[in-house]
């Protein structure tokens, strides 16, 4: 496969030592420099990074502001019965696992304008949050309200429910918290916290939002809230 996404572009696209704690993509990705990328441009990236358009909008980073505890579910598949002696026999099928989160008071868009993410994985909203180039004057720059609204620059409402309304079937959430259990190698399982270390194909089984306070003249306010269900 061709790698589109670098791991440069994940490391500029996170705010804070660690990832964001959830992302979704369209594909399960690839270990690129020992960390577990999307393959693909992420919505919002600028059109001049885009190599090939077929690998456009493939994933989105969610916002961990105002962000609830991230819940996690096991269900275990198996046939149970009781033999003729009285005692119980499994047939383990899997373990499949349901999780859910939510947000209160998160702003309906992560940037004002469209944040054209540059190969490093910044916003020109972020690198110049006050001081954007003139699009009237290419040697000039113009002064604006800052424009990022997600402290981490991390989808908003409106992303996070444009990726449920076009999703209908399955996708894949990258999930960033301690399960260091993942890693067999011993010597390495323990120091992998600062990446994606959990990835599972899911469905979306329930969804809801609400608009809680409406802004002036730039963004809403939301609580928003999705369970998913793994394939």
């Amino acid at each position: 496969m061709t790698t589109y996404n670098t791991s440069a572009y994940m490391l500029g696209r996170k705010k804070y030592q660690r990832p964001q704690a959830m992302l979704f993509a369209d594909n399960p990705g690839i270990l690129v420099d020992g960390l577990y990328i999307p393959d693909g441009y992420e919505v919002g990236a600028d059109d001049s990074i885009v190599a090939n358009e077929q690998y456009a909008d493939q994933f989105i980073i969610l916002s961990d502001d105002n962000r609830g505890e991230i819940s996690f579910t096991p269900t275990r598949l198996e046939k149970r019965e009781r033999m003729i002696n009285g005692r119980m026999r499994s047939h383990h099928i899997a373990d499949k696992m349901t999780i859910s989160t939510s947000w209160d008071m998160l702003p309906s868009r992560s940037f004002g304008r469209y944040p054209s993410f540059s190969a490093q994985g910044a916003s020109v909203y972020d690198q110049y949050p006050d001081v954007v180039p003139d699009p009237n004057n290419p040697e000039g720059f113009v002064t604006i309200p800052a424009q990022q609204f997600t402290t981490d620059g991390g989808a908003g409402g409106v992303e996070i429910l444009d990726w449920y309304e076009n999703h209908p079937g399955s996708f894949w959430v990258y999930l960033a918290y301690d399960k260091y259990n993942n890693f067999a190698d011993p010597e390495t399982r323990y120091v992998n916290l600062q990446k994606y270390n959990e990835i599972v194909e899911v469905y979306f089984s329930d969804f809801q939002y609400s608009v809680v306070k409406r802004g002036g003249a730039n963004h809403d306010f939301w609580n928003i809230s999705f369970t998913l269900e793994e394939v």
